[in-house]
């Protein structure tokens, strides 16, 4: 079985069609040998801030040297980041070889496994051939009848805010609902309860004495906020101070769930040092929860979908965009309460940006922009993501300052609505985000007229001359500009060493050393010269000792965008004595871009 055909396995089973109920779990797992009796779990249920207090607790253990797994639902851009150890999502290869084991059994069950109840067995199974010290487990649905509830007593059942959700199978009422969730306290087990309201905590603290269970309702008082930043926030907790790398008040009451669930797990004989508790929080991450995708413009990624996650944005939203007015990019599916949702963005909605989810149920864009420019605000729709990441970038550039003046400035971009919204923004973002800037960069440069750049570029060959590594370089590469770019030619005959210039083949990039007489350069292009390699003398790469490379944008970091041809990140490896200098001007600058996997920062950017 190869991991796609066990991925396709899995999710040809649909949960949602299932019956709730423990016997076919149970029946898988003791089929596996009951792997489920070999290893201690963190069980968490509630309706929302479950995934991030899970998250919490898993890097909190994972710092305080436990191996920990993880097991989350849905995931977010691959099916394998719904079960993880230390942070690390399954190899593929190991699901798939799980996975043929738990078919074979499954298959000859009568009554056939749903795919969460396949999910949960894998998972069980995984964590103890791993040798996990400790699982956080969360909740599918409910918690009584759900699949994770085959495990024994867990070490601690946590709670976090529950509210009015899946009504057709959990109950009408919070305090049903309630009910349904207490289900995974056992005897033998600890209890942390999120203070969502008497309603709610009665029910699991009349649960904790009927099973004889330490109860510890989490006291939001004794947590304060200090200071919040698109970064995070700190607060301080019973006099110690901590930062939070997840930014809203409610990862804030989430935090203090989980710094409960550290002190009872320490009751039971954990060793969780303080330290390890602060390096965890400050090291969580959750993606597609008010997650920063870019700075500049600010675009904001959230995986919210129902009324109460739109609150808890439109929170974070104000108290951290104070006054500006944000372009969303929406979706939403056709069965969600999104009249609610676009209702609590109201205020602070510039204009909406609409785009259809990857979903069978998703409501499409245009009846979603339609409905919208029906409540009397601005609303667009767009074909796919990719040209709504697009559209909704363009229009952040669009929004007047708020003091009345004719400037523009970067109104933040927040996409929100539906978690199959957020997985397609977050796999197509960089890649879209990069080609967007791109041509932003570009028309920055353009922007500044010839004799400004030819200006600018005098400084910066000035300053290329005066670096030791170019005074001592036996070759060294420049390049003929083309329009908008650093003029470098100026160095050409100035240096002490060789100068080789680039020459793209079909195949790939080669350095040329030019020749002379008329036919010494090729017009590549209309606007780009290169050297005639077979009038001039080709040079390795091995052999040049400095690179000057243009550099479309740059960052702090030394991050770059090249053109987008791929010439010079295919080359500079090749390169490997070389000192890479990268010249730009410095409206070229931008406040922080995001690298691919194989791209190598630049350590020396000259700009003017």
């Amino acid at each position: 079985m190869t991991p796609q055909e066990a991925v396709s396995y899995i999710e040809n089973y649909g949960w949602s069609t299932t019956k709730l109920g423990l016997g076919r779990t149970k029946a898988l797992l003791h089929a596996l040998g009951d792997p489920q009796k070999k290893l201690k779990f963190v069980h968490v249920a509630g309706s929302n801030g479950k995934g991030s207090t899970c998250a919490m607790l898993a890097s909190v253990l994972k710092e305080a040297g436990y191996r920990t797994g993880l097991y989350t639902s849905p995931y977010i851009q691959e099916f394998y980041e719904r079960i993880q150890i230390d942070g690390e999502n399954i190899e593929p290869e190991r699901l798939a070889e799980i996975t043929e084991r738990a078919k074979a059994v499954a298959d000859e069950m009568e009554d056939h496994p749903s795919q969460f109840e396949l999910v949960t067995a894998i998972a069980i199974q995984y964590f103890l051939e791993e040798a996990c010290d400790i699982v956080v487990l969360e909740v599918g649905m409910g918690g009584a009848l759900d699949s994770t509830n085959a495990i024994d007593s867990p070490e601690v059942a946590v709670f976090t805010n529950i509210g009015l959700e899946h009504t057709e199978y959990l109950g009408d009422t919070v305090e049903e609902i309630a009910k349904t969730k207490s289900g995974i306290i056992k005897e033998g087990a600890s209890c942390v309860c999120y203070d969502a309201g008497p309603e709610i905590t009665d029910v699991i603290k009349a649960k904790c004495r009927d099973e004889n269970v330490d109860f510890r309702l989490v006291d939001f008082s004794e947590g304060n906020l200090i200071e919040e930043t698109l970064d995070g926030q700190r607060f301080t907790w019973r006099g110690d101070e901590y930062f939070l790398s997840l930014v809203g008040p409610h990862q804030l009451l989430n935090a203090m769930t989980c710094l409960n669930t550290i002190d009872a797990l320490r009751e039971r004989g954990w060793e969780i040092s303080a330290e390890a508790v602060k390096h965890g929080l400050k090291d969580v991450k959750w993606p597609a929860r008010f997650e920063i995708l870019a700075r500049e413009p600010l675009f904001i990624l959230d995986g919210g979908h129902n009324p109460q996650c739109a609150e808890a944005l439109v929170e974070s939203a104000k108290e951290l965009l104070t006054g500006e007015k944000i372009v969303f990019l929406l979706g939403v599916l056709a069965d969600k309460d999104y009249g609610s949702i676009i209702e609590m963005m109201k205020p602070l909605a510039a204009e909406f940006i609409c785009v259809t989810p990857l979903s069978d149920r998703a409501l499409p864009a245009e009846e979603l922009a339609r409905y919208i420019e029906g409540q009397g605000l601005k609303a667009t729709y767009c074909k796919d993501i990719p040209e709504g990441i697009v559209m909704a970038l363009d229009a952040a550039g669009k929004e007047a300052s708020s003091e009345g003046d004719t400037a523009l400035k970067d109104s933040p971009v927040i996409a929100f609505g539906s978690l199959y919204l957020a997985g397609a923004v977050r796999t197509e973002f960089i890649p879209v985000y990069k080609n967007w800037l791109r041509k932003k960069c570009k028309a920055v440069r353009r922007n500044l007229g010839q004799e400004k750049r030819e200006e600018k570029s005098l400084v910066i060959c000035q300053e290329i001359e005066k670096l030791p590594e170019v005074q001592t370089a036996g070759t060294v590469m420049l390049y003929k500009a083309v329009p908008g770019e650093v003029i470098v030619d100026y160095l050409d005959g100035k240096l002490p060493g060789e100068i080789c210039y680039p020459y793209w083949t079909e195949e790939d990039m080669i350095a040329v050393v030019p020749g002379d007489g008329d036919d010494a350069w090729i017009e590549i292009s209309k606007n780009y010269l290169a050297p005639n390699p077979e009038k001039g003398r080709v040079i390795k790469p091995e052999d040049i000792d400095v690179v000057i490379s243009p550099v479309v944008g740059f960052d702090d970091a030394g991050n770059r965008l090249g053109m987008g041809g791929g010439f010079y990140d295919g080359f500079l490896p090749l390169c490997t004595k070389a000192k890479v200098i990268g010249v730009a001007f410095t409206e070229q600058k931008v406040a922080k871009l995001l690298p691919d996997p194989w791209d190598v920062p630049i350590e020396t950017i000259v700009y003017a």
